[in-house]
């Protein structure tokens, strides 16, 4: 880790490349970068990829594919102004009920009363692990899948938030307190919130596996477009064909919790929404939920999908692709492969060992379809691994130095912006004089706590015992 005094571009690669000459990395091998999408670091022509790409043109570079699914989903959240305004009812509502420890007691002493009715009524059944009792989660835009988590717990917990928010009202010692609760109980109580609150827990649920996935520390480019392209798929589904299940579903829990169920054939009105008088009533109330919320915000997220994986990066992903193993190498294509090379990958690859390029490919689809060890593999890494393993890396060189470039591409720095988060947990208000020396010793074994832990304390006091005295140590 390494202190910069500015966050320019220029001041930003000055720094990389000074990290990388003390580990005696040359620039010019560089094969892949992987940042946020801060304009510093994408900017075509002075942003920090643009100034590598400089020295190194085939250092290519992959915008965070977790970071970019969550600007692809809060940009289009907040572009329907229906459901921009939900997520601000959602926050205001939980604030309501959890803004103190008194209070968070109250919902979990209701969850715990609803729960009993539930088990009497044999609504829901018994079992290790099952009905326990949790809490209203917050919301924030920096993790996208907390969105998730805050509505399934709302819906999980509702009857008690409902029950909490009318106790408050009703005992509240001020009116500010007492309104508010009072205007998150009828936001609770109406048909748009409960509509709306279905629809993200479908969206969000078909794109927080991704939104998982993404964030793993392994995770290769191929695997990666195929969870995008899935996810597409869907959601696309959910647009076609998921209408009924949706309002049903609604239905049913309106009806559960005594919650008004308006006409779906009457008459929408719309000023209420900002638009003229000569626009009011002329759609039903069932055209405005399905038309201009369920198919208007599903647009919104494949559009933002589609343009925000759709970049010139994606075309290396893409011809990538024709690496997986997956299927018994059913997208194994020698011509796309060798495309790729031609493509992306001219220096690291002469004349004549692309030639021998296409009879090595020729030759390794037709020993890995029959060999048992190279059959059942799923990824890049894995087919990278095995080929180590069986030590086929040496017969088929060319496929194992392409494999290896492939797998140098970031697909994520989720895991990298979590060291950064770790910062707040070890540099604290109280530790403010802590070292740059001593900081990053102490981040290594926090982050790497899996591998830490593993490493007994006896191992390092012998350790300290075979290096002598305390003078040799420096």
């Amino acid at each position: 880790m390494r202190c910069v005094t500015s966050t320019t571009s220029l001041s930003l690669k000055e720094a990389v490349c000074d990290i990388l000459s003390r580990h005696n990395l040359d620039v010019s091998n560089l094969r892949g970068q992987g940042y946020d999408g801060a304009s510093n670091m994408r900017g075509e022509w002075n942003g920090l990829q643009a100034l590598f790409m400089k020295d190194c043109p085939y250092a290519y570079y992959i915008h965070c594919f977790a970071h970019r699914l969550q600007l692809a989903l809060v940009t289009a959240s907040r572009e329907v102004k229906p459901i921009h305004k939900f997520f601000e009812k959602l926050t205001f509502i939980v604030n309501a009920v959890c803004s103190s420890p008194k209070r968070h007691d109250e919902l979990q002493a209701a969850q715990l009363k609803e729960n009993e009715y539930l088990l009497e009524i044999e609504e829901i059944v018994p079992g290790k692990g099952a009905n326990q009792i949790g809490t209203v989660k917050r919301a924030t835009d920096t993790r996208w899948g907390s969105h998730f988590s805050s509505i399934c717990s709302l819906i999980r917990m509702y009857e008690a938030t409902c029950f909490v928010l009318k106790k408050i009202a009703k005992e509240a010692t001020n009116y500010s307190t007492s309104g508010n609760a009072d205007s998150a109980y009828n936001y609770l109580k109406s048909f748009d919130f409960i509509f709306i609150l279905h629809l993200m827990k479908e969206i969000m649920g078909i794109t927080d596996v991704l939104c998982q996935a993404l964030q793993l520390q392994a995770q290769d480019v191929v695997n990666a477009m195929f969870l995008v392209r899935n996810t597409k798929t869907l959601i696309q589904q959910l647009r076609e064909d998921g209408w009924d299940k949706l309002l049903a579903n609604v239905r049913y829990f309106c009806v559960r919790h005594a919650i008004e169920i308006p006409d779906l054939d009457d008459l929408h009105s719309t000023t209420r929404f900002g638009r003229s008088r000569l626009e009011e009533n002329l759609v039903t109330i069932e055209h405005y939920f399905r038309v201009e919320i369920f198919f208007t915000t599903i647009d919104k997220q494949l559009q933002e999908l589609n343009s925000r994986f759709s970049e010139e990066a994606m075309d290396l992903l893409t011809l990538s692709c024709a690496l997986t193993p997956k299927d018994s190498y059913k997208a194994f294509d020698v011509d796309t492969i060798c495309t790729l090379v031609d493509k992306y990958y001219p220096m690291d690859f002469n004349d004549q060992e692309k030639i021998h390029l296409r009879y090595q490919l020729e030759q390794f689809i037709v020993d890995a379809r029959k060999e048992p060890c190279l059959k059942n593999l799923s990824t890049i890494q894995e087919l990278c691994s095995c080929l180590v393993a069986t030590e086929r890396n040496k017969i088929y060189f060319l496929i194992d130095r392409l494999l290896r470039l492939i797998m140098t591409l970031p697909v994520s720095t989720a895991t990298t912006e979590r060291s950064f988060s770790a910062m707040k947990i070890i540099k604290t208000r109280l530790r403010n004089k802590m070292g740059s020396g001593f900081l990053n010793d102490t981040m290594t074994v926090y982050i790497e706590r899996e591998t830490s832990a593993s490493i007994s304390s006896e191992s390092v006091i012998d350790d300290f015992k075979l290096v002598g005295s305390r003078n040799d140590l420096f």
